[in-house]
């Protein structure tokens, strides 16, 4: 772990030139340019709740705006995007950079903390931005919002960890690539993001104790919609979890990082 965090520090200076080169490059000849990395998540928020707002705002209790099942949405979706987009790119990161694993010398662990920085940056500028839709639809955050870096810290860490163990597989086992996109659909559609935790029936709330993203987006939910503060015992028991994924994912990175570019 210390000898990937002294990679990471020696290689700083490439590591924040490739998130911006990366940045540029993605949005350069782009008239609206980074605006596409909020309008995006805010064009898929707003069709959800013109089509299930008036079927589903009725069950939000606790909640004094009219607005309250886009705010509800936004929550979720800024929790669940970040999750999505890192496991993503992980997932066929290290295929798509076969040639400048095999070419350049440099500590392999800087592409996926490349990912991190260029997908925590999107789903900075999409904060911002959801903070800014918030106070036009009267709800102003309180300081409970400072649980969001801690929370984002965890989602970092859980989308690492899977993202690096599934890119790993992904390299050796092709078919990891196909299947992940719609396991990855069936989680979303699991975790409580379009419609509330009240409408599931009693007997199958249990479940979603094993879908790790339902703790955090329903913390992302109570700190930004409710202004109160998590639960932290279930937030707690998903931090530990995600810890251990991340060093899991860490650990058969550097192990098959030989083998991966022999079979790239």
């Amino acid at each position: 772990m210390l000898g990937f965090l002294r990679s990471i520090w020696e290689y700083r200076g490439y590591i924040l030139s490739s998130i911006r080169n990366e940045f540029v490059l993605r949005f350069g000849r782009s008239k609206f340019g980074g605006l596409w990395m909020i309008i995006h998540p805010l064009a898929q928020v707003a069709i959800y709740a013109l089509i299930l707002s008036k079927v589903l705002a009725a069950k939000l209790p606790g909640i004094d705006n009219p607005y309250a099942y886009s705010l509800y949405l936004m929550a979720g979706i800024l929790a669940w995007s970040l999750f999505a987009e890192i496991v993503g790119r992980c997932l066929t990161l290290f295929i798509e950079n076969g040639n400048l694993m095999k070419k350049m010398r440099f500590p392999r662990i800087a592409l996926p903390v490349i990912v991190v920085g260029s997908c925590t940056l999107n789903s900075l500028l999409l904060f911002i931005s959801i903070l800014g839709v918030f106070a036009l639809l009267g709800q102003y955050p309180n300081m409970n919002i400072l649980w969001l870096f801690p929370l984002t810290l965890t989602i970092i860490a859980l989308s690492i960890g899977i993202g690096l163990v599934l890119g790993v597989l992904n390299v050796f086992v092709r078919d990891v690539g196909q299947v992940t996109p719609i396991v990855l659909q069936f989680l979303f559609w699991l975790t409580p993001i379009v419609y509330p935790v009240s409408i599931i029936p009693a007997e199958l709330r249990n479940l979603l104790e094993y879908n790790p993203m339902y703790p955090i987006v329903t913390a992302f939910q109570e700190v930004l919609v409710y202004n109160r503060a998590p639960d932290l015992q279930l937030v707690g028991i998903v931090a530990a979890v995600s810890v251990g994924l991340m060093l899991l994912g860490l650990f058969m990175f550097r192990r098959a990082a030989p083998e991966m570019v022999d079979v790239l």
